[in-house]
C-alpha cells in the first residue's frame, strides 16, 4: 500500500485514470453521436423536434447508456496503459529496482474501486435523473403517455383481507385505472377465496372499486354486481412505481423503494437485484483491470503482444456477459440476487489473480 501512494504509484495511477478516461470520453461520444443520428431519423416528420431538443435529448439518455459500458472503458484503458508502460520498457525498470506486478498493479486496481464506488454513489443517480428527464421529452414529442401501459399486467397485493393477484389488459397509472381485470383473491392462510371479473377497476384510498364485476366462489353461483370493493393497502404511486424500470432508479432511493414494494406485497426481485448489482460494481470494475493485467504484462520483444491482446478483450467479454446473464436470472428470481450480482465479479476477479499468479509466479 506504501507503493500506491510513492512517486512511481502516483504516476502509475495517473496513466491509468488518463487512458480510462480517454476511452470512456471516446466511447461517450461515440454512443451519443449514434444516439443523435437515430433521433434525427426517428423524428423526421416532428415538427417540435428541433435540432437543439434532439441534440438535448441525446444528451440526456447517453449517460445511462454509457454507464452500461463502463466496464469495457475499465478494461481496456488497464490495457493501453499497461501495455504503454511495457513497450517503453517503464515495466521492466521497475522490475529490475525489485517492484513486483503486483505492487504496480496495486494503484490501478485502488483507482478502479475508487472508481466503482463514485460510479455508484455519483454517476448512477445522475444518469438516473437525466433518463427520467428524457423519458418526459420523448413523451411529449411521440405524444405517448409513460404512466399507461397495455397487454398482460399483473399486480399482487396483501391486504386485511390476504392476497390477491389482479391481471389487466390495460392500465393508467396516473388516474389509477385498470381495464379487462381479472382478480384472484385468497384468505390471509393462503386458501383461494374467490374470483372477480369486471371491465375496468379504480383505485381508491384503501380499495379498488371493480365495475361491471362477475365474482365466482366455489360451491357459489356467480353473482354479478355493478360495482365490487376489494381491500388493497396500495396507493397509485405505489402502483406507478411497481412498473417502473429497475435502472431508472437512482442507487441513494433503492433501500426506500425495496421497502415500500415490500409493504405493499408487490414483487421487489429486480429492484434488489439492481441495488446488489450497483454494490458489486467495484468488484467488477477491479477485476477487469486483473483481467487486462494477465493479458498485458507480457514484454513487447517476446511477441505475440496482439494475440494476447485479443484473449484479454474476449475474457472481459465474456465476464461482462455472464454478469448480464446473471442478473437476468436474479431479477426472475431464478437465482439470489446477492449470488447473481456479486458471484461474476468475484469469480472474474479470482480467475484474473490466477493468471497473474501463474504467469508471476508460478
Amino acid at each position: 500500500m506504501t507503493f500506491t501512494f510513492s512517486t512511481l504509484g502516483r504516476y502509475i495511477a495517473l496513466r491509468f485514470a488518463r487512458a480510462l478516461t480517454i476511452v470512456f470520453l471516446t466511447v461517450f461520444a461515440l454512443i451519443y453521436t449514434i444516439d443523435f443520428v437515430e433521433l434525427v431519423r426517428r423524428t423526421s416528420d416532428v415538427p417540435a423536434a428541433t435540432s437543439l431538443v434532439l441534440a438535448r435529448l441525446a444528451l440526456f439518455r447517453t449517460p445511462a447508456v454509457a454507464e452500461q459500458v463502463f466496464p469495457f472503458a475499465v478494461l481496456f484503458g488497464a490495457m493501453v496503459s499497461l501495455l504503454e508502460l511495457s513497450r517503453k520498457l517503464e515495466l521492466v525498470v521497475a522490475r529490475a529496482a525489485g517492484i513486483s506486478a503486483w505492487q504496480f498493479l496495486a494503484p490501478p486496481v485502488v483507482v478502479a474501486g475508487l472508481l466503482g464506488t463514485l460510479m455508484v454513489g455519483f454517476y448512477n443517480p445522475l444518469s438516473a435523473g437525466l433518463k427520467e428527464r428524457a423519458a418526459g421529452i420523448e413523451n411529449r414529442l411521440f405524444n405517448q403517455n409513460r404512466d399507461s401501459a397495455a397487454g398482460d399486467i399483473w399486480i399482487r397485493q396483501r391486504s386485511i383481507d390476504g392476497q390477491a393477484i389482479i391481471r389487466a389488459g390495460t392500465a393508467d397509472f396516473t388516474i389509477g385505472e385498470i381495464g379487462a381485470v381479472t382478480v384472484f383473491a385468497f384468505d390471509t392462510a393462503g386458501a383461494f377465496v374467490q374470483r372477480i371479473e369486471g371491465s375496468r377497476a379504480k383505485l381508491e384510498a384503501g380499495v379498488w372499486t371493480i365495475f361491471d364485476a362477475r365474482v365466482s366462489a366455489p360451491g357459489v353461483e356467480p353473482e354479478l354486481h355493478a360495482t365490487f370493493l376489494l381491500a388493497s393497502n396500495l396507493s397509485r404511486e405505489q402502483l406507478r412505481q411497481s412498473f417502473a424500470a429497475a435502472d431508472t432508479v437512482p442507487f441513494w432511493a433503492l433501500p426506500a423503494w425495496i421497502e415500500r414494494t415490500e409493504l405493499a406485497g408487490l414483487d421487489s426481485t429486480r429492484y434488489r437485484q439492481q441495488f446488489n448489482a450497483l454494490m458489486a460494481r467495484p468488484i467488477l470494475f477491479i477485476a477487469m483491470v486483473l483481467i487486462a493485467a494477465s493479458v498485458s504484462l507480457r514484454f513487447f520483444r517476446f511477441g505475440g503482444v496482439s494475440r494476447m491482446v485479443l484473449s484479454g478483450v474476449a475474457a472481459g467479454f465474456m465476464l461482462y456477459v455472464a454478469t448480464k446473464l446473471a442478473e437476468d436470472l436474479g431479477a426472475a428470481g431464478i437465482l439470489s440476487t446477492a449470488v447473481a450480482a456479486w458471484s461474476p465479479a468475484l469469480v472474474g476477479g479470482l480467475l484474473g489473480a490466477l493468471a497473474l499468479l501463474h504467469q508471476e509466479d508460478g
